[in-house]
């Protein structure tokens, strides 16, 4: 028989073992990734479900919802995110997949009495993959979710640092090794200040170029303090001009959640290639198999971010996205407002 959990009745030691053994895990599918969306009420409110049978947990999704702050913006734009995807073992049968699905899709009105989100019934529900589950794709999409095209890059990181440095593109190795020849230098125990920089530049960067809300200050000072995550900033002439924020799964991966950098403090540097530099050497001298740059945009558009990504050696994915839109009118008007404030700001 297959009863549906939630966080209070989710055994620690079995999702701990589930994440282990399944081919789908991730860092966002854990409890510390759970507690941690959890510690940040003003930003989002977040849900786990799991699915056991016969008292062994074979699936698990964790997720959260969230909206942008202005009333008129929230409205249009309550959404549920499930970064990298639900963990499920490998032997799991459709059932007790679509079992889990069909839980998240119909996620409650309220989930946490107490949190500030009043409004967490999401217009939609997404997964942003990061394993390949083209031979689950068909209980999905049974399930209500349909697939999106989405790309990503993987890099090897069980090969020697060696290898994984000469794989990245030519052009790139001489721009990092004449950076940190002119002084750019590697932080990668930073101070909280020094985060705080690496955080106005991102501010910076999500302001006039991505166009899309940035968490708070907040959230990466707890983000900072969490266990498996490292900032690994650039200096120059002592400060700091750039960097990434990245998540740890142990004998699994490492994931590039956040980057940015000032390219136009010095004609000569390039801070953000010597902080994702920094990454790979990171993740292929401390047994981390593999380095996830955390999405490459979609296939049929230009996108700058994943020509610059390709020339540091790294496999093209295309494990997609499933989208389950449960409000369509309000899904496609916020589509369209989204898009007319991109083009405007």
């Amino acid at each position: 028989m297959i009863k549906l959990l939630t966080y209070p009745d989710i055994n620690p030691q079995q999702w701990q073992a589930l994440i282990d053994r399944s081919p789908y895990a991730t860092w966002f599918q854990t409890k510390e990734a759970y507690e941690f969306y959890a510690s940040n009420p003003e930003e989002m409110t977040p849900f786990v479900y799991g699915v056991a049978r016969e008292c062994a947990l074979r699936a698990l999704c964790v997720g959260y919802i969230t909206k942008e702050r202005s009333a008129i913006k929230q409205y249009f734009t309550r959404r549920a995110i499930i970064i990298g995807g639900p963990v499920i073992d490998d032997d799991a049968t459709a059932e007790e997949v679509a079992a889990l699905l069909n839980a998240v899709k119909h996620l409650p009105y309220r989930l946490i009495a107490s949190s500030p989100h009043r409004l967490t019934n999401p217009i939609y529900i997404e997964t942003r993959n990061f394993h390949d589950y083209s031979r689950r794709k068909d209980v999905f999409q049974k399930s209500g979710f349909t697939y999106q095209p989405h790309l990503n890059f993987h890099v090897d990181t069980t090969q020697p640092w060696e290898m994984v440095e000469n794989n990245i593109g030519k052009h790139r190795r001489k721009y990092i090794r004449l950076s940190m020849r002119d002084g750019a230098k590697i932080i990668d125990t930073p101070a909280l200040e020094q985060v705080r920089t690496f955080y106005t530049i991102l501010q910076d960067l999500y302001r006039t170029k991505v166009h899309t809300p940035l968490w708070s200050w907040e959230f990466f000072e707890r983000l900072y303090h969490t266990e498996h995550v490292r900032f690994i900033l650039v200096e120059l002439d002592g400060q700091i001009v750039g960097g990434t924020a990245c998540v740890c799964l142990l004998g699994k991966a490492v994931y590039e959640w956040y980057a940015c950098g000032l390219d136009d403090c010095r004609d000569d540097i390039r801070p953000l290639s010597v902080a994702i530099w920094g990454e790979l050497q990171y993740a292929a001298e401390n047994g981390y198999p593999l380095f996830d740059f955390m999405g490459a945009g979609s296939p049929d558009q230009p996108y700058g971010v994943r020509d610059f990504k390709a020339e540091f050696g790294g496999e093209l994915v295309e494990y997609g996205r499933f989208l389950c839109v449960r409000k369509p009118l309000l899904y496609w008007i916020g589509k369209i407002g989204v898009k007319w404030l991109k083009r405007n700001k």
